[in-house]
């Protein structure tokens, strides 16, 4: 029987995540499986991806095919690299420690690789936000200054218009004096 590592469809339209499974070659996509080993969501940024990784490396030991897919899932968790590795230990080519070591080696890179681009994606944000937030403190500083100068300019017309109201007072007051 042949064997493939694939994704097996689930969700609804427009949401799609997947199953990573083991199935015979001649299953339907989303049909009968012999093991799920895992769940991968791309909707997500960064794309979710969980994996049983000895269940991973002991079906591609033992002969599983992956897809082209599964096979990038399965290379950038380290279940490639491992099979590598132990495809070394069985050879004598290294020791098993030099094998665990080697993969913690890479896992740790992998891990400061990632931790740099999400800190430099986090300054990025940030960045993003300082220079809006810049954006929104001058508009509100022009904002308040055309009203402080509209208000400026109402208190003076209220002013004027009740200066010449106290000065059309004045004129009809001597105006009546006079007629008396």
């Amino acid at each position: 029987m042949a064997t493939k590592i694939r994704l097996a469809r689930h969700g609804h339209k427009d949401y799609a995540y997947y199953h990573i499974v083991v199935a015979d070659s001649r299953a339907p996509r989303d049909g009968k499986f012999i093991e799920r080993i895992g769940s991968y969501n791309p909707n997500l940024n960064p794309a979710k991806i969980d994996l049983k990784f000895d269940r991973a490396l002991y079906w591609v030991g033992v002969g599983a095919q992956p897809t082209d897919t599964v096979r990038n899932i399965l290379s950038g968790e380290g279940v490639m690299l491992m099979k590598h590795l132990k495809g070394g230990v069985a050879k004598g080519a290294f020791s098993e420690e030099e094998a665990q070591r080697r993969f913690n080696a890479w896992k740790a890179q992998k891990d400061a690789k990632n931790g740099k681009i999400s800190q430099a994606e986090a300054d990025k944000k940030q960045a993003e936000a300082k220079r809006l937030m810049a954006q929104e403190v001058e508009a509100n500083k022009a904002k308040a200054e055309a009203v402080a100068a509209k208000r400026k300019a109402a208190s003076e017309a209220l002013a004027a218009a009740a200066q010449e109201a106290a000065q059309e007072a004045a004129a009809a007051e001597n105006a009546e004096q006079a007629a008396e």
